[in-house]
Protein backbone atom coordinates (compact mmCIF):
# COMPACT_ATOMS: atom_id res chain seq x y z
CA UNK A 1 0.00 0.00 0.00
CA UNK A 2 1.17 3.57 -0.90
CA UNK A 3 1.48 5.82 1.51
CA UNK A 4 -0.39 9.34 0.31
CA UNK A 5 1.43 11.34 -1.73
CA UNK A 6 4.27 8.66 -2.65
CA UNK A 7 3.55 6.23 -5.38
CA UNK A 8 5.97 3.53 -4.63
CA UNK A 9 5.91 2.13 -8.22
CA UNK A 10 6.36 5.59 -10.36
CA UNK A 11 9.50 6.09 -7.85
CA UNK A 12 10.86 3.03 -8.15
CA UNK A 13 10.43 3.27 -12.26
CA UNK A 14 12.05 6.63 -12.05
CA UNK A 15 14.81 5.05 -10.10
CA UNK A 16 15.29 2.63 -12.79
CA UNK A 17 15.26 5.36 -15.81
CA UNK A 18 17.57 7.80 -13.87
CA UNK A 19 19.48 6.33 -10.94
CA UNK A 20 19.89 2.72 -11.93
CA UNK A 21 22.57 2.29 -9.06
CA UNK A 22 19.76 3.08 -6.52
CA UNK A 23 17.15 0.67 -8.52
CA UNK A 24 16.66 -2.68 -7.54
CA UNK A 25 14.40 -4.84 -4.95
CA UNK A 26 10.93 -3.82 -4.65
CA UNK A 27 10.52 -0.20 -2.28
CA UNK A 28 8.47 0.07 0.50
CA UNK A 29 7.69 3.61 2.54
CA UNK A 30 5.98 5.35 5.31
CA UNK A 31 5.42 8.79 6.29
CA UNK A 32 7.39 10.58 8.70
CA UNK A 33 5.23 11.83 11.53
CA UNK A 34 6.46 15.41 12.69
CA UNK A 35 6.44 17.70 9.62
CA UNK A 36 4.94 20.73 9.63
CA UNK A 37 5.42 21.55 5.94
CA UNK A 38 6.75 19.23 3.71
CA UNK A 39 5.88 15.80 3.61
CA UNK A 40 8.85 13.73 4.47
CA UNK A 41 8.62 9.74 4.03
CA UNK A 42 11.42 6.79 5.05
CA UNK A 43 11.89 4.73 1.64
CA UNK A 44 13.25 1.49 1.69
CA UNK A 45 14.62 -1.22 -0.32
CA UNK A 46 15.00 -3.75 2.07
CA UNK A 47 18.69 -3.25 2.26
CA UNK A 48 19.20 0.78 1.81
CA UNK A 49 17.47 3.62 3.49
CA UNK A 50 16.17 7.16 2.42
CA UNK A 51 14.58 10.11 2.96
CA UNK A 52 12.19 11.55 0.29
CA UNK A 53 10.97 15.51 0.67
CA UNK A 54 8.31 16.71 -1.05
CA UNK A 55 5.61 19.27 -1.20
CA UNK A 56 2.21 18.68 1.19
CA UNK A 57 -0.54 17.34 -0.72
CA UNK A 58 -2.97 20.12 -2.58
CA UNK A 59 -0.04 22.24 -2.32
CA UNK A 60 -0.99 26.20 -4.19
CA UNK A 61 2.28 28.00 -3.92
CA UNK A 62 5.30 26.43 -5.36
CA UNK A 63 7.62 28.81 -3.75
CA UNK A 64 6.25 28.23 -0.28
CA UNK A 65 7.72 24.75 -0.28
CA UNK A 66 10.59 25.07 -2.69
CA UNK A 67 12.13 21.73 -2.37
CA UNK A 68 14.90 22.49 -5.45
CA UNK A 69 15.73 25.23 -2.57
CA UNK A 70 16.47 22.96 0.27
CA UNK A 71 18.22 20.27 -1.91
CA UNK A 72 20.66 23.08 -3.00
CA UNK A 73 21.56 24.21 0.19
CA UNK A 74 21.78 20.80 1.59
CA UNK A 75 24.47 20.14 -1.07
CA UNK A 76 26.08 23.37 -1.20
CA UNK A 77 26.95 22.42 3.03
CA UNK A 78 28.11 19.00 2.50
CA UNK A 79 31.98 19.28 3.67
CA UNK A 80 30.94 22.12 5.64
CA UNK A 81 31.10 22.02 9.36
CA UNK A 82 27.26 22.18 9.40
CA UNK A 83 25.80 18.46 9.54
CA UNK A 84 23.39 17.92 6.93
CA UNK A 85 22.07 14.75 5.53
CA UNK A 86 24.02 13.75 1.47
CA UNK A 87 21.87 15.01 -0.63
CA UNK A 88 21.25 12.19 -3.51
CA UNK A 89 18.97 13.35 -6.29
CA UNK A 90 16.44 16.22 -7.50
CA UNK A 91 13.54 15.49 -9.04
CA UNK A 92 11.79 18.17 -10.80
CA UNK A 93 9.40 16.38 -13.17
CA UNK A 94 6.05 16.71 -11.55
CA UNK A 95 4.53 14.01 -13.44
CA UNK A 96 6.62 11.29 -11.60
CA UNK A 97 4.77 11.59 -7.63
CA UNK A 98 2.74 14.77 -8.48
CA UNK A 99 5.19 17.47 -7.32
CA UNK A 100 8.79 18.10 -7.64
CA UNK A 101 10.90 15.69 -4.92
CA UNK A 102 14.41 15.00 -3.09
CA UNK A 103 16.05 12.07 -1.87
CA UNK A 104 19.05 12.37 0.86
CA UNK A 105 20.51 10.00 3.34
CA UNK A 106 18.94 8.33 6.25
CA UNK A 107 20.83 9.93 9.46
CA UNK A 108 20.52 8.32 12.85
CA UNK A 109 19.11 10.57 15.32
CA UNK A 110 16.06 11.39 17.46
CA UNK A 111 14.29 14.93 17.28
CA UNK A 112 13.54 16.00 20.62
CA UNK A 113 10.33 17.45 20.70
CA UNK A 114 8.50 16.94 23.42
CA UNK A 115 9.00 17.67 27.45
CA UNK A 116 9.28 14.00 28.15
CA UNK A 117 11.55 13.69 25.82
CA UNK A 118 14.34 16.48 27.25
CA UNK A 119 13.10 15.49 30.69
CA UNK A 120 14.93 11.85 30.69
CA UNK A 121 18.05 14.03 29.61
CA UNK A 122 20.77 14.88 32.28
CA UNK A 123 21.34 17.68 33.48
CA UNK A 124 24.63 17.45 31.94
CA UNK A 125 23.29 16.44 28.82
CA UNK A 126 21.25 19.46 28.41
CA UNK A 127 24.32 21.79 29.13
CA UNK A 128 26.17 19.94 26.26
CA UNK A 129 23.51 19.94 23.64
CA UNK A 130 22.30 23.42 24.49
CA UNK A 131 25.92 24.51 23.90
CA UNK A 132 25.86 21.94 20.89
CA UNK A 133 22.91 23.88 19.28
CA UNK A 134 24.65 26.99 19.46
CA UNK A 135 27.67 25.86 17.93
CA UNK A 136 25.84 25.04 15.02
CA UNK A 137 24.12 27.74 14.46
CA UNK A 138 27.19 29.55 14.95
CA UNK A 139 29.12 27.07 12.07
CA UNK A 140 26.67 28.05 9.74
CA UNK A 141 26.06 31.87 10.04
CA UNK A 142 30.12 31.73 9.62
CA UNK A 143 29.84 29.83 6.24
CA UNK A 144 31.42 31.65 3.10
CA UNK A 145 27.95 31.31 1.09
CA UNK A 146 30.23 32.26 -2.11
CA UNK A 147 32.73 29.50 -1.34
CA UNK A 148 29.82 26.92 -1.10
CA UNK A 149 28.16 27.95 -4.68
CA UNK A 150 25.43 30.14 -2.64
CA UNK A 151 25.82 33.79 -3.14
CA UNK A 152 22.58 34.09 -5.34
CA UNK A 153 20.88 32.12 -2.68
CA UNK A 154 19.17 35.37 -1.35
CA UNK A 155 18.27 38.86 -1.62
CA UNK A 156 20.59 40.14 1.44
CA UNK A 157 20.32 44.11 0.70
CA UNK A 158 16.96 44.96 2.49
CA UNK A 159 16.28 42.07 3.44
CA UNK A 160 15.39 43.01 7.34
CA UNK A 161 13.00 45.54 5.46
CA UNK A 162 11.48 43.26 3.43
CA UNK A 163 10.42 40.67 6.53
CA UNK A 164 8.68 43.49 7.83
CA UNK A 165 6.25 43.99 4.79
CA UNK A 166 5.70 40.24 4.31
CA UNK A 167 4.98 39.56 7.65
CA UNK A 168 2.62 42.70 7.84
CA UNK A 169 1.21 41.96 4.66
CA UNK A 170 0.54 38.36 5.94
CA UNK A 171 -1.28 39.46 9.24
CA UNK A 172 -3.74 41.59 6.82
CA UNK A 173 -4.11 38.35 5.10
CA UNK A 174 -5.48 36.12 7.91
CA UNK A 175 -7.09 39.19 10.14
CA UNK A 176 -10.05 37.79 11.94
CA UNK A 177 -10.44 39.82 14.99
CA UNK A 178 -8.52 42.77 16.98
CA UNK A 179 -5.20 41.49 18.48
CA UNK A 180 -4.43 44.57 21.22
CA UNK A 181 -0.42 46.02 20.37
CA UNK A 182 -0.32 43.96 16.53
CA UNK A 183 -0.11 47.28 14.60
CA UNK A 184 1.89 48.93 16.79
CA UNK A 185 4.36 46.30 16.70
CA UNK A 186 4.40 46.02 12.79
CA UNK A 187 5.08 49.92 13.12
CA UNK A 188 7.76 50.10 15.30
CA UNK A 189 9.55 47.24 13.84
CA UNK A 190 9.03 49.21 10.26
CA UNK A 191 10.83 52.35 11.90
CA UNK A 192 13.51 50.64 13.67
CA UNK A 193 15.11 48.64 11.25
CA UNK A 194 18.51 48.18 12.41
CA UNK A 195 21.63 47.97 9.93
CA UNK A 196 22.76 44.81 8.95
CA UNK A 197 25.78 43.04 9.36
CA UNK A 198 27.59 41.31 6.51
CA UNK A 199 25.01 38.60 4.77
CA UNK A 200 25.28 34.88 5.96
CA UNK A 201 22.78 31.66 5.40
CA UNK A 202 20.18 31.95 7.17
CA UNK A 203 17.90 28.89 8.31
CA UNK A 204 14.84 30.88 8.89
CA UNK A 205 13.50 27.91 11.37
CA UNK A 206 16.26 27.07 13.93
CA UNK A 207 15.37 25.10 16.95
CA UNK A 208 15.60 22.09 18.79
CA UNK A 209 13.14 19.99 16.64
CA UNK A 210 14.58 21.04 13.70
CA UNK A 211 17.99 19.00 14.63
CA UNK A 212 19.08 15.33 14.99
CA UNK A 213 20.21 14.52 18.06
CA UNK A 214 22.86 11.76 18.62
CA UNK A 215 23.83 10.19 21.81
CA UNK A 216 21.48 11.36 24.33
CA UNK A 217 24.31 10.75 27.42
CA UNK A 218 26.79 13.03 25.46
CA UNK A 219 24.80 14.91 22.56
CA UNK A 220 25.71 15.83 19.64
CA UNK A 221 23.78 17.12 16.10
CA UNK A 222 24.29 14.27 13.53
CA UNK A 223 22.11 16.75 11.12
CA UNK A 224 20.33 20.29 10.63
CA UNK A 225 16.98 19.42 8.83
CA UNK A 226 14.15 21.38 7.25
CA UNK A 227 15.50 23.97 5.37
CA UNK A 228 12.78 25.23 3.34
CA UNK A 229 12.60 28.78 4.72
CA UNK A 230 16.68 29.52 4.12
CA UNK A 231 17.99 32.19 2.55
CA UNK A 232 21.21 34.77 2.72
CA UNK A 233 19.95 37.61 4.98
CA UNK A 234 20.41 38.91 8.55
CA UNK A 235 22.00 36.28 10.41
CA UNK A 236 20.33 37.10 13.62
CA UNK A 237 17.02 36.53 12.99
CA UNK A 238 17.87 33.07 13.64
CA UNK A 239 19.26 33.93 16.65
CA UNK A 240 16.42 36.45 17.85
CA UNK A 241 13.71 33.09 16.50
CA UNK A 242 15.73 31.04 18.58
CA UNK A 243 15.46 32.92 22.00
CA UNK A 244 11.67 33.34 20.99
CA UNK A 245 11.04 29.78 21.05
CA UNK A 246 13.52 28.55 23.99
CA UNK A 247 13.33 31.21 26.42
CA UNK A 248 9.64 33.01 25.61
CA UNK A 249 7.36 30.31 23.83
CA UNK A 250 8.27 27.86 26.30
CA UNK A 251 6.94 29.72 29.56
CA UNK A 252 3.53 28.46 28.32
CA UNK A 253 1.88 25.14 28.01
CA UNK A 254 1.36 25.30 24.12
CA UNK A 255 1.13 22.62 21.49
CA UNK A 256 4.06 24.90 19.33
CA UNK A 257 7.24 24.22 21.32
CA UNK A 258 7.54 22.11 24.30
CA UNK A 259 10.43 20.91 26.85
CA UNK A 260 13.36 23.86 26.00
CA UNK A 261 14.82 26.62 27.87
CA UNK A 262 15.55 27.69 31.67
CA UNK A 263 11.83 25.93 32.77
CA UNK A 264 12.99 22.51 31.47
CA UNK A 265 16.45 22.32 33.09
CA UNK A 266 18.52 23.53 30.14
CA UNK A 267 20.29 26.89 29.90
CA UNK A 268 19.02 30.35 29.41
CA UNK A 269 18.64 32.91 26.52
CA UNK A 270 20.85 35.13 28.06
CA UNK A 271 23.71 31.82 28.23
CA UNK A 272 22.84 30.99 24.70
CA UNK A 273 23.28 34.76 23.28
CA UNK A 274 26.88 34.77 25.37
CA UNK A 275 28.20 31.67 23.73
CA UNK A 276 26.61 32.83 20.14
CA UNK A 277 28.54 36.15 20.57
CA UNK A 278 32.33 34.19 21.62
CA UNK A 279 31.83 31.65 18.76
CA UNK A 280 31.01 34.67 16.05
CA UNK A 281 32.03 37.87 17.88
CA UNK A 282 29.07 39.64 16.17
CA UNK A 283 27.92 42.78 17.78
CA UNK A 284 24.26 41.98 19.42
CA UNK A 285 23.61 45.75 20.79
CA UNK A 286 20.29 45.76 18.02
CA UNK A 287 19.18 41.94 19.09
CA UNK A 288 15.93 43.23 21.07
CA UNK A 289 14.86 44.35 17.67
CA UNK A 290 15.49 40.61 16.10
CA UNK A 291 13.59 39.15 19.13
CA UNK A 292 10.97 41.44 18.91
CA UNK A 293 10.27 40.66 14.84
CA UNK A 294 10.27 36.63 15.76
CA UNK A 295 7.80 37.38 18.04
CA UNK A 296 6.02 39.17 15.15
CA UNK A 297 6.58 36.47 12.40
CA UNK A 298 5.26 33.90 15.06
CA UNK A 299 2.08 36.21 16.38
CA UNK A 300 1.17 36.15 12.59
CA UNK A 301 1.80 32.91 11.82
CA UNK A 302 -0.02 31.66 14.41
CA UNK A 303 -2.91 34.28 13.66
CA UNK A 304 -3.34 32.95 10.14
CA UNK A 305 -3.79 29.25 11.80
CA UNK A 306 -6.27 30.33 14.50
CA UNK A 307 -7.88 31.95 11.77
CA UNK A 308 -8.03 28.74 9.30
CA UNK A 309 -9.28 27.14 12.58
CA UNK A 310 -12.15 29.69 13.15
CA UNK A 311 -13.37 28.54 9.40
CA UNK A 312 -12.89 24.95 10.22
CA UNK A 313 -10.14 24.32 8.11
CA UNK A 314 -8.09 22.76 10.73
CA UNK A 315 -7.36 19.13 11.83
CA UNK A 316 -5.93 17.61 14.54
CA UNK A 317 -5.46 18.33 18.30
CA UNK A 318 -3.99 22.01 19.81
CA UNK A 319 -5.61 24.23 17.40
CA UNK A 320 -8.15 25.65 19.56
CA UNK A 321 -5.32 26.37 21.71
CA UNK A 322 -3.24 27.97 18.97
CA UNK A 323 -5.49 32.04 19.02
CA UNK A 324 -4.36 32.25 23.24
CA UNK A 325 -0.61 32.41 22.01
CA UNK A 326 -0.89 35.39 19.86
CA UNK A 327 -1.62 38.12 22.22
CA UNK A 328 1.63 37.01 24.93
CA UNK A 329 3.69 37.73 21.87
CA UNK A 330 2.81 40.65 20.80
CA UNK A 331 3.26 41.91 24.37
CA UNK A 332 6.69 40.18 24.09
CA UNK A 333 7.72 42.06 21.12
CA UNK A 334 7.06 45.14 22.14
CA UNK A 335 8.55 44.85 26.10
CA UNK A 336 11.66 44.01 23.37
CA UNK A 337 11.62 46.44 21.92
CA UNK A 338 10.75 49.19 24.82
CA UNK A 339 13.93 47.43 26.34
CA UNK A 340 11.92 46.67 29.93
CA UNK A 341 11.89 42.84 28.76
CA UNK A 342 15.37 42.33 26.63
CA UNK A 343 16.38 39.24 25.17
CA UNK A 344 17.95 37.71 28.24
CA UNK A 345 14.73 37.90 30.95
Amino acid sequence: MHPPGLDLDRLAGFLTRTRPDLAGAPLRGELIEGGRSNLTYLVTDGAREWVLRRPPLGHVLATAHDVAREYRVISALAGTPVPVPEAILLCSDPDVLGAPFYLMSRVEGTVYRTATQTAALSDTARQRLARRLIDTLADLHMVDPAAVGLSDFGRPDGFLARQVRRWTTQLAASRSRDVDGIDELATRLADEVPDSGPAAIVHGDYRLDNVLVRNPADPSISAVLDWEMSTLGDPLTDLGLLLVYWDRLTAQDNPVVEGVGARHGFPDGATLISWYAARTGTDLSTLDWYVAMAAFKLAVILEGIHYRYTLGKTVGDGFDRIGTLVPPLVEMGLDALRGTRGPTG
